[in-house]
């Protein structure tokens, strides 16, 4: 995804230890995460919110429709009244009720969108003791067990065992969704090629060969967008097969790439720009980003669940 905001990545870091959700709920009824829906006209799309009261100040960070999470530049409190200056001086004006807020997205005094959610599910849970074996998503034929997503042209085709987008143009999903799992998926990015693989259609694995070096942790290949950065150093292999195998339980997620873990078992806070939906306690499916550059191929993609 193309990035937006790269200041954020010191406090995103700073924002990823955890805080006893209790203890600042009994202090600032916003404190903590939340889930949340804009509606502007008949469009509706997902965001969240991070809220976190230290010191007695406020510190909240914001993923918007689209681009990096980011902290908000001001944050403050009116009576019971959360106001949050979002970029491109925006507004949200909310209010809590136990465990969902509600309230206004303004620009100036006008509201423009109406804002809702529901507390972020905390999503934790053990690693299962068993893995199925591996079954393909992709048949290397077809794309049966595939479909578009939204109003763009699609331009993704099966050949020679490659999924293939061909030029930008439409993202892909599966028609399944998974909640746990172990996904092995293989891709060969161009020079400039930028997408991203979304896990339960929420979480956004990097795909990108940038120009070197304009790339942060946060944002680099491998990297969980803007929520969780690698760790490990990796060569660049513009236009060369890469395999990264990634497990994912709750919202703990391990990404190995060439067989080098980048990521081990790191928090995913919350969803990430063009996330599918901001339902994060519930299955979702796998989507490929295809909206911004052409000659992304994947090869190879299995999945694993947890053993019943």
């Amino acid at each position: 995804m193309l990035y937006m905001l790269r200041l954020t990545s010191l406090f995103a870091a700073a924002a990823s230890i955890a805080i006893p959700a209790i203890s600042q709920a009994a202090e600032n009824p916003f404190a903590g995460r939340w889930d949340i829906n804009v509606t502007a006209g008949n469009t509706t799309y997902p965001s969240w919110m991070e809220v976190l009261g230290r010191d007695g100040a406020l510190k909240v960070r914001v993923q918007p429709r689209g681009g990096s999470v980011y902290p908000a530049s001001e944050a403050r409190m009116e009576n019971s009244h959360l106001l949050v200056k979002l970029n491109g001086n925006a507004t949200w004006d909310l209010t809590a009720d136990g465990n969902k807020i509600s309230g206004t997205q303004k620009r100036g005094d006008a509201a423009s969108a109406q804002v809702s959610g529901v507390r972020a599910p905390a999503l934790k849970r053990n690693p299962p003791r068993a893995w199925t074996n591996p079954e393909p998503l992709f048949n290397g034929k077809d794309l049966t067990g595939w479909e578009p997503v939204g109003n763009a042209a699609n331009h993704w085709v099966a050949r020679d065992g490659v999924l293939l987008n061909e030029t930008k143009g439409a993202n892909l999903r599966t028609t399944r969704k998974f909640d746990d799992f172990e996904l092995h998926i293989e891709l060969n990015c161009p020079e400039d090629g930028n997408s991203g693989v979304y896990l339960r259609g929420r979480y956004e694995m990097q795909v990108e060969y940038e120009p070197a070096g304009t790339e942060d942790k946060f944002h680099r290949m491998g990297a969980i967008y803007g929520m969780v950065p690698v760790t490990a150093d990796s060569p660049r292999k513009v236009g060369e097969w890469e395999s990264f195998d990634i497990t994912l339980v709750g919202r703990m997620v391990t990404i190995v790439r060439d067989g080098v873990k980048i990521i081990d078992n790191q928090e995913i806070a919350g969803i990430t720009g063009g996330a599918l939906d901001s339902n994060e306690g519930e299955p979702g499916p796998f989507y490929i980003q295809g909206d911004h550059t052409g000659g992304m191929k994947y090869r190879n993609i299995t999945i694993a669940v947890p053993k019943r």
